[in-house]
Formats: C-alpha cells, sequence, structure tokens
C-alpha cells in the first residue's frame, strides 16, 4: 500500500542484537511501508549494529554513547526528509497494520503527534503480568477518556508519530527531561497543537521481567513525570486546562494510594468489623472497580477473560513498585530539586538487561 504521506522509522537501539530481529520483522510487513528505516546504534557492544545491516535498514553509528533515546533518536534526525517521522524502540513490535492505521490522524493538519494501544509482549513472570493488567485497563479506559476529551496524557514513546516540521521547530525530541514522550505531549498542547490516540493502532512492548529493572523503569518514568509537573504545570493551567486536570488527577492518586491501601487495617482498628470483613470490603471495591475495564478490553483485544481477570492478583506487586517509586518521585522531584538538594533523575537506564543471542 502506498503512503499518503511520507513516513520514515527511527529505531534507538543499545544492546539490543536480541530484540531487534522482531522489530524490524514488524516494520518489514507493514501493510502501508515505510520510506525509510534508521537504526540508531548508539554505542552497542554486540551485534546489534550488524543485526540491523542484515535487514538493509539504515544504520547510523554516533561515536560514542549518546546516554539516552531522545539524544539517539535527535541523531537521526538530520537523515529525515519526510513528512512523518516514527519513532519506535528495540523492543517494540508493531501490529502490521500499525501505519496504515495511525496515517489518518494527520489528516488534520493540527495534529503533530500520534500513538497508538500499547500491550505487553509477554506475560510470563508476575511483573509482566502485572504490567498487562494495568495496560489493558489503561488503553481501554484512561486513554479512550483522555482523547475524547481532547488531552491525552502521552503519546507512548515507543511508537508514536511525529510530524517531522513541528519537531523540529520544537527543537527535536526533548533531553531536558527524563521522559521525552511525556514533554513533548505535554508541550505541543500547551502550545495548541494537537495529540491523539488511535486505540486501532497496536503495538506490543517487552516489559521489565525481574524486580530490579521493573524498579529501574518505573523510576524513570515517575521521575519523569514529576520532572514534567515542575516544567509544564502552571502554564498548563491556563493554556490547557483539561490536560491539567487528568495530572491533578494522577497527583492526587499518588498522594492517597497509601491511604487506599491501609483501609482495611484502618476499618477494622475503628469499626466492629475484624480485619477479614474489611478486607473483603475492601478487595470487592477493587474487582467492582477494575473487572468491568478488564472485561472489555479483553474482549476487545481477543483474548480469554479467565485469563486476563487471573492476571489481576499480580499488578498489585506492580502497584507497590509503582506507590514506592512515585513517591520517591514526588520528595526528590518536586520537593529536593526546588531547593537544590538534589539534581534529580538524569541518567537514563533501560528496563530490561541486554539479553546476548548465541554465537
Amino acid at each position: 500500500m502506498r503512503n499518503r504521506y511520507g513516513i520514515t522509522v527511527i529505531v534507538p537501539a543499545h544492546n539490543e542484537e536480541a530484540g531487534l530481529p522482531a522489530t524490524l520483522d514488524a516494520l518489514a510487513r507493514q501493510t502501508a511501508a515505510p520510506d525509510r528505516v534508521i537504526v540508531v546504534d548508539d554505542g552497542s557492544d554486540d551485534r546489534t549494529g550488524e543485526v540491523a545491516a542484515a535487514y538493509g535498514v539504515t544504520v547510523i553509528r554516533p561515536p560514542r554513547n549518546l546516554g539516552s533515546k531522545a539524544k539517539a533518536q535527535n541523531h537521526a534526525l538530520p537523515y529525515c526528509d519526510t513528512e512523518l517521522v516514527l519513532a519506535v524502540d528495540a523492543d517494540t513490535v508493531l501490529a502490521p497494520d500499525y501505519i496504515e492505521r495511525i496515517l489518518p490522524a494527520f489528516d488534520d493538519p493540527e495534529v503533530t503527534v500520534a500513538a497508538g494501544n500499547v500491550q505487553t509482549r509477554h506475560t510470563r513472570t508476575v511483573w509482566e503480568r502485572g504490567r498487562s493488567v494495568e495496560y489493558l485497563f489503561g488503553f481501554h479506559w484512561h486513554r479512550p477518556i483522555q482523547h475524547a476529551a481532547g488531552s491525552p496524557m502521552v503519546c507512548s514513546g515507543c511508537c508514536s508519530v511525529f510530524r517531522r516540521a513541528d519537531l523540529l521547530a520544537f527543537g527535536g525530541f526533548p533531553e531536558r527531561t527524563i521522559v521525552e514522550d511525556m514533554d513533548y505531549t505535554w508541550s505541543q498542547q500547551i502550545a495548541g497543537r494537537r495529540a491523539l490516540y488511535v486505540s486501532d493502532a497496536v503495538a506490543w512492548a517487552a516489559d521489565p521481567e525481574t524486580l530490579t529493572y521493573l524498579r529501574k523503569q518505573v523510576w524513570r518514568w515517575m521521575a519523569g513525570f514529576c520532572q514534567n509537573v515542575r516544567l509544564h504545570l502552571g502554564r498548563m493551567l491556563t493554556a490547557k486546562p483539561m490536560l491539567a486536570l487528568w495530572i491533578l488527577l494522577a497527583l492526587l492518586e499518588i498522594v492517597t494510594a497509601p491511604l487506599w491501601w491501609a483501609t482495611p487495617f484502618l476499618l477494622a482498628a475503628t469499626t466492629s468489623q475484624s480485619l477479614g470483613e474489611s478486607f473483603g470490603w475492601w478487595a470487592a471495591a477493587e474487582i467492582l472497580l477494575t473487572a468491568p475495564p478488564l472485561i472489555y478490553a479483553a474482549r476487545r483485544r481477543g483474548l480469554p477473560v479467565a485469563g486476563v481477570l487471573l492476571n489481576i492478583p499480580c499488578v498489585y506487586a506492580t502497584k507497590a513498585v509503582n506507590v514506592c517509586y512515585a513517591w520517591k518521585a514526588l520528595i526528590v522531584e518536586l520537593l529536593l530539586v526546588p531547593l537544590r538538594l538534589s539534581k534529580g533523575l538524569t541518567v537514563y537506564e533501560k528496563g530490561r538487561p541486554a539479553i546476548p543471542t548465541a554465537r
């Protein structure tokens, strides 16, 4: 299928020889083929560059590791001459019709960035299973509501399409925060441009398999969220109040999460209910709030409903990590950094280890 727009794919890759083939295979199968695929071999010490070259894509190598995804993407921008740029993580697999489904978003000249529905590639460990529940819930409940209100909180960096002229005018992928996707999504909406969520364009991301790497990823996400709150919230309140509402609700959820988790113990301590009864009411409320959106999401994705519901206990493991690092981010990025007692998070760490292939 011939694209109505020219589109270049940028794949930043650092030690991704194991995961990169699935990403490049998916790009090769697109029903709307990209004009060019650029892999940025960002200081890899494995065979990432050789693997990419075997696919016939353009491979560029900075003289040294650049230190973040945004910097690697910016290194590739001068090689892009198409109207659109698609940024894809080297561990993300796009559905064959991903590009075809997302291109119509740019028929509106006010749309500057769009991204699809991200789901988890694997559900082997408790952490991946918990993340799969988070994604099913978020991308079939929160994100559609935000889209309907014209203010998505983020266009996911693993599969976002950008209007190149706007990206260049902004100075490229933002490097000032640790999460470039949220920074750009908020900045453009504050400036009066549109960001879109395209629910039928599906991508599958490889998520952390272990607690060690989940902690690294969640700390980066939460610190980056709070960095963007510090940077953007003031202007957002007047320029994009609906987006500001989602941000304030997210902050409220972080602040009140420990209280909600402690509710069964508080009820048992302050009422005549036993701890078992209090926990039963709390669990029933959780299921009532969680199960209906998950059943809907499972049916939309063609997943076994029972399997999805059986993964619900796993989400409390990932939520516990989320709460811990969200509070850490609040303290570090919104309190210690303004007081000049900390520099905040500045080092970009991946949420997965490099996995060598057999030689």
